[in-house]
């Protein structure tokens, strides 16, 4: 077999495919954005059709690129935004309703009624999740109550439902498999992740047929193979991860303690935790990282909603910068005597508040206060956020209270002032490595050691290459002041 591996990265703004060569290597990527679609006030839908065909093209691209064919690629990974549900017709595989997305909060009234009827706990114990309108389930639920006749098709067994590497394998697939991994099955509230298996309470719970849900495999099986048709030869499909996962994969993160957080659209900080599930005490996410050979590794996760998406916000809504690889240019001009914070809860705020219902707001403005103290404040935000996730990941697991290195990844990186500014806060080493792209190459990395044509775990983590690492340089007196500063802003933006 040849040693190539497609990705595909199906992301929340774009679809991605990256082809990888039997030495880890790049040597092709395509990328295709699609619209993003708002119905109402904190409503965010994809055109699943849209995702479909953004991955075929992608991947049709990719392959040119390389200069390769269909029979060249010895596997296929998939990594995709997880959260994000699709329901569509078993018989034709038509979506019955756009996709809702992992950002959407049409589903908080469902959430603050089944907390007020005490049901949280039990959910929590049994997903490591807690009951948020970011989850899955009631996103499926709302489709299976809106849709007409949508629940008693799906209670027929006419309709399927899935996150989107679900659907993706059953399109790639021409129908013949439903099936999705341990990873993004846990995002559901419908996975008991001690059991590995779906929960007929929760099933019941949030009233969800368990005829519309996939089988569940590692994170490294047998997907099936794409299509002739879609590529001109069949391809197997042989890894799945969230996308979360697949860059904790990506960064080699095998060993418990070991830490990565990607930033993209949101953060997501991960800790590997081992085979032992961790129970937080501090409203952080206990989660399945990653499942091989039937064992499964567990970690603590404290999920952001808007990272990357603050600078979007700088660039497409106040146009203070015309890129968003100028923002980090633009907040090292900023005016150091101002302490102007942004807390960006556009969408709510997510670990380790978890508060559905708080918006954005900026504080400590004065009248000299312009474009790079707003450009500071949103980079600022996202260093002040992970700080606040790595204090609750060290109270809740005593596996994290030694000095932790992080591993980043995800577009924000690649500025050199954030990166400083993020060790800064935290008081902690930040580790950047030579490859940025771990989250494809974490489903690629599932799909190649499944084929036997990429190493193991041990030799693929020494493999892993670091580009800078950034030392905290900022003294304790200021770092105290600013995140007090940081925490009295949060303090007057939440909803209760």
């Amino acid at each position: 077999m040849s040693g190539y591996v497609l990705a595909i990265d199906q992301g929340t703004t774009s679809s991605r495919a990256i082809v990888f060569d039997g030495e880890i290597n790049i040597v092709a990527v395509a990328q295709k954005e699609f619209a993003q679609i708002y119905p109402a006030s904190g409503w965010v839908e994809h055109d699943p059709e849209e995702i479909w065909s953004t991955v075929v093209a992608t991947m049709r691209d990719a392959l040119k690129k390389a200069q390769l064919k269909a029979v060249d690629i010895s596997a296929i990974g998939i990594t995709n935004q997880r959260e994000t549900v699709v329901v569509w017709d078993k018989a034709t595989g038509k979506p019955i309703h756009n996709a809702i997305v992992w950002q959407d909060r049409r589903t908080a009234p469902l959430c603050a009624k089944l907390k007020k009827a005490g049901h949280e706990r039990r959910i929590s114990a049994k997903t490591g999740l807690l009951l948020d309108p970011y989850f899955s389930g009631t996103k499926i639920a709302w489709i299976l109550d809106k849709v007409k006749g949508a629940r008693r098709r799906a209670e027929k067994g006419e309709l399927l439902a899935g996150t989107i590497d679900t659907f993706l394998i059953w399109r790639l697939t021409g129908g013949k498999v439903h099936a999705t991994d341990a990873t993004n099955a846990s995002r559901t509230l419908l996975y008991n992740i001690s059991a590995n298996e779906w929960d007929d309470e929760l099933l019941t719970l949030l009233r969800v047929p368990r005829a519309l849900l996939a089988e569940v495999r590692d994170c490294a099986d047998d997907y099936g193979r794409t299509e002739k048709a879609l590529f001109g030869d069949e391809i197997p499909i042989l890894g799945v991860a969230g996308d979360q996962q697949a860059a904790t994969i990506g960064q080699a993160c095998f060993e418990p303690g070991m830490m990565k957080s990607t930033y993209g659209t949101g953060c997501f900080a991960i800790l590997n935790t081992g085979p032992q599930i961790v129970r937080s005490k501090n409203r952080l996410l206990t989660t399945i990282a990653y499942r091989l050979n039937g064992k499964t590794t567990y970690a603590l996760e404290g999920s952001i909603f808007i990272a990357g998406a603050a600078v979007q916000w700088l660039r497409d809504s106040l146009k203070v910068i015309q890129k968003s690889e100028h923002s980090g240019i633009l907040a090292a001009k900023a005016d150091d005597s101002q302490e102007v914070y942004l807390v960006p809860a556009f969408v709510g705020l997510g670990a380790p508040h978890w508060d559905a219902e708080a918006r954005g707001a900026m504080f400590g403005l004065t009248r000299n206060s312009g474009p790079a103290e707003f450009a500071r404040a949103a980079l600022e935000s996202v260093a002040y956020q992970t700080s606040d996730l790595l204090s609750a990941m060290k109270r809740d697991w005593k596996g994290a209270a030694a000095k932790t290195v992080l591993r980043v990844d995800g577009g924000m990186v690649a500025s050199d002032w954030t990166m400083q500014r993020l060790a800064d806060i935290l008081d902690a080493p930040v580790d950047r490595p030579k490859i940025l792209e771990t989250t494809a190459l974490g489903a690629a990395w599932l799909a190649g050691s499944r084929a036997g044509v990429w190493p193991k775990e041990k030799a693929f983590a020494k493999r892993w290459a670091l580009d800078r690492r950034f030392e905290p340089a900022m003294d304790a007196t200021t770092r105290k002041r600013k995140v007090a500063g940081w925490h009295d802003a949060v303090s007057r933006t939440l909803s209760r």
